[in-house]
């Protein structure tokens, strides 16, 4: 009789066993769809990495580094950072260099400020966009390393500028 009572009690053990079991497993499949949040009310100042989806309605400033993964900017978030990363959705507002592997999306209440190298770039009708866009992916590689320093797009104004003074300091040192 103990022999059963125990019997019964190991055969509810595996009944009871399995149901947490099943949570456990559920949440390491979708593991590419969970997404970590920065809030509203979160404020960075520094680098931002990582191996998941990042959502960021909060400020950033610094560089956010999710090379494999998407970044979505959020409405209320306010990003002066380089962005890299696999799939970039923007519905807030950009300063920085933007860098997508696969995709850029710039929605109708986005605003970038800045340089975008991408195989793909979507600008939805009423989105605000300043500065350049690359879509070459064999150039993209080198683009993006440029594009990740912060002070590349001054060097390039600085250059035009040295560049147009030039002629004129030539002809008065002559």
């Amino acid at each position: 009789m103990f022999e059963k009572q125990r019997n019964n009690k190991s055969d509810e053990s595996p009944t009871f066993e399995s149901s947490p079991a099943t949570p456990v497993s559920e949440p390491s499949q979708p593991s590419s769809r969970r997404s970590a949040l920065i809030g509203a009310s979160i404020k960075i100042k520094g680098d931002v990495s990582g191996e998941e989806n990042l959502v960021i309605d909060g400020q950033v400033e610094g560089t956010i580094e999710f090379a494999s993964n998407e970044v979505t900017i959020g409405a209320s978030g306010r990003i002066s950072a380089n962005v890299t990363a696999n799939m970039i959705r923007i519905d807030g507002e950009v300063k920085g260099d933007i860098a997508g592997h696969e995709k850029v999306i710039v929605s109708k209440t986005g605003k970038v400020q800045g340089n975008i190298v991408a195989p793909r770039v979507t600008l939805e009708d009423g989105a605000k966009f300043k500065g350049s866009i690359d879509m070459d992916p064999s150039e993209r590689e080198t683009s993006a390393s440029s594009t990740a320093k912060p002070k590349a797009p001054a060097l390039s104004i600085s250059r035009n500028e040295a560049s147009d003074t030039s002629p004129s300091n030539a002809s008065s040192g002559s």
